[in-house]
């Protein structure tokens, strides 16, 4: 089991997804709380994205609530436990 922080895995993911091509923003939306972590752009493709600690990062009651809001809203929408999974994703 991976010992790699939430933030650290994000932080690798956002320079990898940079080198790629993509533009990345943190998404905070202070009037919906549980959005995903981050939100890529690239060649007219949208992808956000939430990132989890391997073994022990789960998604909140809210969270799951917020990203099948996404998803029935056509919106890619993706939870990754680590940054290959992540580049697996933004391909």
């Amino acid at each position: 089991m991976s010992t790699e922080l939430e933030k650290d895995i994000e932080r690798k993911a956002v320079a990898a997804a940079k080198a790629r091509g993509w533009i990345s923003y943190k998404f905070v939306s202070p009037q919906q709380r549980g959005v995903p972590d981050r939100i890529f752009f690239r060649e007219g493709k949208t992808v956000l994205i939430e990132f989890k600690r391997p073994g022990t990062g789960r998604l909140s009651k809210l969270q799951e609530l917020q990203i099948n809001r996404l998803r029935e809203a056509g919106i890619p929408v993706a939870v990754c436990y680590s940054v290959n999974e992540a580049m697996e994703i933004l391909g």
